[in-house]
């Protein structure tokens, strides 16, 4: 009965997930000081965030170029990373948050 019930009658519905938003920060090294993102944001994907943040911050140091901010837009989700003196603090906010904001400030402007 256990298999007609899996197959015909009611599918099973994968679990939605809620788009991380929250912050770190990160120091020279790419160890991270602190966080506020959820415990269920991947560490793999932070480990990532870290590395390319650190790569552009280290690029930007070897032509010196002044970089105070990098921005990241993704199709779901924008990274907005700010250079402090011995690291960066970073920002995840999903995309539909950032529009929200947007919308709400076209509606109440004037």
């Amino acid at each position: 009965m256990g298999f007609v019930t899996q197959f015909f009658i009611k599918p099973a519905k994968p679990a939605l997930v809620e788009l991380p938003h929250g912050s770190f920060m990160i120091d020279r090294n790419g160890r991270i000081m602190t966080s506020t993102l959820p415990g269920t944001f991947p560490p793999g994907h932070i480990y990532d965030i870290t590395e390319r943040i650190l790569a552009a911050l280290r690029a930007a140091e070897r032509t010196e170029m002044a970089l105070s901010e990098l921005v990241i837009d993704f199709t779901t989700i924008r990274l907005v990373a700010r250079y402090m003196r011995n690291g960066a603090l970073v920002f995840v906010e999903p995309q539909a948050m950032i529009s929200e904001g947007a919308n709400s400030l076209q509606r109440t402007g004037p």
